[in-house]
């Protein structure tokens, strides 16, 4: 996009954060603080998309949309407002409206300034965000989706965009259809051109013609969906765009997803953050790979970590402690000789001396080109618990010399024992 230099275009970005009524896959690790917040690289989901805004030039405002009470930001705001010199305000929600909804009920706050257009983000994504080359290829006036490619057998479960290659133009979506489309998937990226409003209100007037009615007993969902109500039209009317990226994304919707959006945002440090990872120091514990200890956290030198650890702020780690891809969330504490591979340590948890906590890796394939992590359910059709990550939930006591294997244990446990594949409660 170009402008003249006496009236330079501006933008904004909007990040959707959902509610907590959402993240039930997350959970417990949602329990204590909003999923938005979740530390990744040491660093919150959305402060990852806040810094990528931030560069993008014109950028005059930040709107974080959600149901989560507004007291919950408020820290975080500020933070990222002193930081990045930049406007950042939370627009809550009266209750939980879509992707669409939102957009559309707080359409005199996003339209103030007039900005030329704005990004949309959906805040479980993490990726090595490309705004400014996204903006540069966006067309005035029109509507922008970032898609990646995905396996013929995992497209199914995102929406599907069939684009005429020599154009980019989005000549079919369909959110999550029942059968093959295109490998082509949307990412929840877009940038959107003043004029969508007139497609939200269309899309939100056939949604409460379609659901509204008197039966006082039948309560109707406000949530308008930008995918399936906004896009799917749009299709059709040489307005839709894709603009197709080859780099890492991922969704985030579980701690398994977390585990590995973790070592990819590490990986992305290398080249944009390299002062982030911990550099070697003979003083130092060991360390393989790439790792990330925050300058407040605590940490023995004959301690061995990495590869992909984060350690986040006030955690300690003690002597002998292995650590793996893991992330350690604030005020953790793994005691002497302990071993924690492919988990989450929750906020203020302790783990025992020589305890083990172990997790399943459920990475993508990696013969198989473009395949994404897979979000399993938590039981499989025998009623019993799918490996995955392990996690220890908040305020977790988990004694000496106890493994914990493939398990879920919700905050505020105090472990007498050994487990494996359960669900502490």
């Amino acid at each position: 996009m170009t402008a003249s230099n006496s009236n330079p275009e501006t933008y904004k970005a909007i990040i959707l954060l959902g509610g907590p009524a959402k993240s039930t896959r997350f959970r417990p690790l949602s329990m204590d603080q909003p999923k938005p917040l979740f530390s990744i690289g040491g660093y919150p989901i959305i402060y990852h998309h806040v810094e990528a805004c931030s560069k993008v030039p014109g950028m005059k405002e930040i709107l974080l949309i959600g149901y989560y009470p507004r007291e919950q930001f408020c820290h975080f705001l500020d933070e990222c407002q002193q930081q990045f010199g930049i406007k950042i305000r939370y627009l809550q929600e009266f209750t939980p409206l879509g992707t669409a909804g939102g957009l559309f009920h707080f359409r005199d706050q996003i339209m103030s300034g007039e900005p030329a257009a704005f990004f949309v983000m959906n805040s479980d994504v993490c990726c090595d965000f490309q705004l400014e080359d996204m903006l540069a290829k966006h067309r005035p006036g029109t509507f922008t989706i970032m898609c990646t490619e995905a396996t013929r057998s995992q497209s199914v479960e995102y929406g599907c965009a069939v684009i005429d290659k020599s154009t980019n133009e989005i000549l079919h979506y369909v959110e999550k259809p029942a059968t093959f489309v295109s490998n082509m998937i949307n990412c929840g990226l877009y940038i959107l051109s003043p004029s969508i409003f007139v497609h939200l209100k269309a899309a939100v007037k056939a949604h409460y013609d379609r659901h509204f009615n008197f039966d006082l007993s039948n309560q109707c969902s406000e949530s308008v969906h930008m995918e399936k109500e906004v896009f799917q039209p749009l299709a059709s009317q040489h307005c839709l765009f894709a603009y197709v990226t080859k780099r890492f994304w991922s969704q985030v919707k579980s701690a398994g997803a977390a585990i590995y959006a973790n070592r990819h945002v590490l990986d992305l440090y290398r080249s944009s953050h390299p002062t982030w990872l911990a550099a070697p120091d003979r003083a130092g514990p060991r360390l393989i790979g790439d790792v990330y200890i925050h300058p407040s956290a605590s940490v023995s030198p004959t301690a061995v970590l990495g590869p992909n650890v984060s350690i986040d702020r006030y955690a300690t780690i003690g002597e002998g402690v292995r650590l793996r891809d893991c992330i350690v969330l604030q005020g953790g504490v793994i005691r002497e000789h302990a071993c924690v591979m492919f988990s989450v340590i929750g906020t203020e948890a302790s783990i025992g001396e020589w305890a083990r906590i172990e997790g399943t890796p459920t990475d993508p394939n990696p013969n198989k080109p473009f395949a994404k992590i897979k979000t399993l359910e938590l039981f499989n059709e025998r009623g019993q618990l799918n490996p995955s990550c392990t996690v220890i939930g908040s305020h977790v006591e988990v004694p000496a010399e106890v493994i914990v294997r493939n398990s879920i244990v919700l905050p505020h446990k105090e472990l007498d024992r050994s487990y494996r594949n359960q669900i502490i409660m």
